[in-house]
Formats: C-alpha cells, sequence, structure tokens
C-alpha cells in the first residue's frame, strides 16, 4: 500500500464522486487500442456504483488493460516489411521511413494481440483525511492519484512523510533491538548496502536478534526492508519509502466472527477497521508526520491563478521538500523530498 495524506479544505459527498467517477467507466481495449483504463463497481456487480460506502469509509476500483505484444514478434513484421520494401525498390528503409513500419506492423498486430487486466482498490477516509491504494508502484500509484485529483475538484494530496526516515527508524531497531511500542520485529529483512556494490542481505524465516544482523548494520548497510507485527492483529512488511506490503489479518481479528461471515461489506470493514488504527501508530513509530505542505501548496497555486501578472505580487513557490503541480481539475499533488522505489504490485489488502 501507498498512503496520501489528503489536504483538510477538500469536502465532497459520496455522490459527487461517483458522478466524477462516471466520466470515466472503465471500456475494453478496442481492436487497435494498446491501453485502456477507468473504473468499475468496486462490488464486481455490473452498472453497479463506482464508488461504495461501507461504515463510512469509500471504496473504489480502477481497473487497466493492456495488449501484451512481444518486442520480437513486433522486431519480426517490421523486418517483413522492410526487406519487402528493398526486393520491391532495391533500397533500404531510411530512419523515418522504418519508424513508420513499425508503426504499420503495430496496428497490425494489435487486433491479435492477448490482453491482460490488473485492477488497484482505493480506499477514501474523510475523517482521518488518508488516501489509501494497493500497490507498492509508484508509477501506478502516480497514475490513479493523477486521474482522481483530475476528476474530483479541489482534491489535494501528498504523500505521507513522517519525522523520520523508515529507514533510519528500522535501523534503529534492529540494532537497539527496540522495536516501537504495538510493534513486534518478525523474521525477515532485507539490508543494501549504501556504496556502488549494492550489497543485499536477506533474511527469511530466521531470528533477526543475532549480532550478524548488528554487524551488518554497523558495516553500513541499511535496512529497505522490515516484517513487522501490529498489536498481535496485523502482519506486515514496511519498506523505506514507506509503503505497506504483505499486509495479513491474523486470527484474533476474526475472534468472534462466524465461519460464514464474508462478502464484500465484511472483508472491507474488518481490513478499514484495522489498517485506521495500525496507520497512525505506524506514523507515531516513525517520529510523528512531518509536514506534508499540501495545504500551503494547494493555498499557493490559488493565489498563483488569481496574482497579478506583475513580478512582484506573485506568491513563492513552494518548498523543494513538498513540490507541487496543479492539476486539471484544480487539485495539487505534492510529496516527501524523497519518492519511494518502484516495486512489484501487491494484492489488494481489503
Amino acid at each position: 500500500m501507498i498512503v496520501y495524506r489528503i489536504a483538510p479544505q477538500w469536502q465532497v459527498e459520496l455522490t459527487q464522486v461517483e458522478e466524477a467517477l462516471a466520466k470515466a467507466p472503465f471500456m475494453e481495449c478496442g481492436a487497435t487500442q494498446e491501453k485502456s483504463l477507468g473504473w468499475v463497481p468496486p462490488r464486481g456487480d455490473a452498472h453497479g456504483p463506482l464508488a461504495e460506502s461501507v461504515g463510512g469509509q469509500w471504496i473504489l476500483r480502477f481497473m487497466v488493460e493492456s495488449k501484451v505484444l512481444p518486442g520480437s514478434v513486433l522486431a519480426r513484421r517490421v523486418k517483413e516489411k522492410a526487406e519487402r520494401i528493398e526486393q520491391e525498390t532495391g533500397r533500404k528503409p531510411g530512419k523515418k521511413e522504418s519508424k513508420e513500419l513499425k508503426d504499420e506492423a503495430k496496428l497490425d498486430l494489435l487486433p491479435m494481440a492477448f490482453t491482460k487486466q490488473g485492477s488497484m482498490w482505493v480506499w477514501i477516509d474523510t475523517t482521518s483525511r488518508l488516501l489509501v491504494l494497493d500497490t507498492s508502484s509508484q508509477g501506478r500509484a502516480d497514475e490513479v492519484v493523477t486521474l482522481l485529483v483530475e476528476a474530483l475538484p479541489g482534491l489535494s494530496v501528498s504523500l505521507l512523510n513522517t519525522q523520520t526516515s523508515p529507514q533510519a527508524a528500522m535501523a534503529h531497531w534492529l540494532k537497539e533491538q527496540e522495536p516501537p511500542v504495538g510493534f513486534t520485529v518478525d523474521r525477515e529483512c532485507e539490508l543494501k548496502s549504501a556504496n556502488e556494490e549494492k550489497a543485499v542481505v536477506r533474511y527469511a524465516r530466521h531470528p533477526l536478534d543475532i549480532e550478524e544482523v548488528q554487524a551488518h548494520i554497523d558495516a553500513g548497510k541499511l535496512p529497505t526492508k522490515l516484517a513487522l507485527t501490529w498489536d498481535d492483529r496485523v502482519s506486515l512488511m514496511l519498506t523505506e519509502g514507506l509503503q505497506i506490503k504483505k499486509v495479513s489479518f491474523l486470527d484474533t481479528v476474526f475472534e468472534g466472527t462466524k465461519a460464514d461471515d464474508g462478502g464484500f461489506d465484511t472483508d472491507v470493514a474488518i481490513a478499514t477497521g484495522e489498517l485506521v488504527k495500525l496507520i497512525p501508530d505506524l506514523i507515531e513509530a516513525l517520529g510523528g508526520e512531518a509536514e506534508s505542505g499540501v495545504a500551503s501548496a494547494a493555498e499557493a497555486v490559488a493565489m498563483a491563478g488569481s496574482a497579478p501578472a506583475a513580478p512582484a505580487a506573485r506568491p513563492s513557490a513552494p518548498s523543494p521538500s513538498a513540490p507541487a503541480r496543479k492539476t486539471a481539475g484544480g487539485g495539487v499533488v505534492t510529496g516527501p523530498k524523497e519518492v519511494p522505489v518502484d516495486t512489484d504490485p501487491e494484492s489488494a489488502p481489503f
């Protein structure tokens, strides 16, 4: 999961979100369309609502479909076209013509290409002002957040940022054997050297309260991943980019529920009910939340839009540590100075 903080000035109703998403529903790729994206009903019901509320928590689902066109197949078709031209004219295609041949070959092959689909759950907690995406790919998260900010008027978000970096905190927990309050360190971690060699040491199903781990940290290796358990209820993997991966709800979460209790509403209620308590505890374990700049960035953008043309009247730009970009919908996306590293998406935690 990647977590964003929503600016306090954003106030909308669920019906407004539904109307905005309805303008960009997911549709399967056309014959020559390489990629398609949009919103689908979270419950999976045809023609169902695109925005669901369960216990006050808003759930959306984003879908992407892309055509799978292997590079070797495309290259072979381009080569065939180029050879045909050479046979007919006695000359080899130039650079510009070769590019045109590649575009033609792609159009020829796309109708026959297989498609693959992927979806992403989006959770909006308006009370805690959290936007949570069930992906660990920053690129995919940026794509979805940009679409949301453009679609929902006034929405401004920033990547969650803490006073202590996850990497520094994880190194302290491992070296001092002092996990934060409410958490325990589990048996999996990854340590990576910061030098040019980028040496990596991984522990899996292995105790971490050993001198060997401390020696690696003393030698300059820093944690990039660390398995934790929160309150004996949720296990997770924390990354150096403040991403929460491998979320798993333990048996204590399901005490008091029946075996046949399930379905969309129950799953959402259980998952969001745990995560809405876990996230603040994790922020506290990392020294508290740093100033995101989302409010000041939103204000700066608004001022920039209404300021006179005279240079003296223009407001100063947002701080480099909280860059802001204005979108078509009037919202703002900001974030911490260091963007989390892209990794493979994980399965949905809710």
